[in-house]
């Protein structure tokens, strides 16, 4: 399997610096932003869009993670998890964060939690990389790079401290 370097420490960096003015820009600042990180990659780039955020405007943002297996069409139903309780959505505009968006099956579970969770204002989109492939009518509304890959390739996202440096490479088999 061959791999190739499409973000290094620096251009993750830069990415997600963009990323957090054009979410800021849109949405008229961080005050009725929700910030929600679909587990398990998509939570550490909410946290650093979210520290970005925090510097910029000078204000605690409101995130959370959201675990979107109950909610997967695709995998073995685990059941709604007894943590997901109602929360007061209105007004606020949540966005909805993951590091990678492929098929769209993930994203379409992360609507159907926050929906059991309250009804928002707005939902809009970020991903780190949109490598295409959709199965579903899914499109980001802040997108930090587009990689058209092969179906047979793979990306992975590395921003925890589990991970390696922080990177995002193309695996080629």
């Amino acid at each position: 399997m061959s791999s190739t370097l499409l973000m290094d420490k620096e251009q993750l960096a830069r990415t997600i610096r963009r990323l957090t003015y054009e979410i800021l820009e849109k949405n008229g600042g961080s005050s009725e932003l929700l910030l929600i990180g679909v587990l398990q990659k998509g939570l550490p780039f909410m946290r650093r869009l979210a520290q970005v955020m925090e510097e910029v405007e000078q204000s605690q943002v409101d995130y959370m993670a959201l675990d979107i297996s109950p909610f997967r069409d695709d995998e073995k139903k685990k059941g709604v998890k007894d943590d997901l309780k109602p929360y007061d959505l209105k007004g606020r505009t949540v966005i909805l964060i993951d590091d990678v968006l492929h098929t769209g099956r993930s994203v379409r579970a992360a609507l159907d939690g926050v929906m059991h969770m309250g009804r928002p204002e707005a939902i809009q989109l970020a991903v780190l990389i949109d490598r295409g492939h959709r199965e579903l009518p899914i499109r980001a509304d802040f997108v930090g790079k587009n990689v058209p890959t092969a179906k047979d390739e793979q990306i992975r996202v590395y921003l925890d401290e589990k991970d390696r440096d922080d990177c995002v490479i193309l695996y080629k088999k």
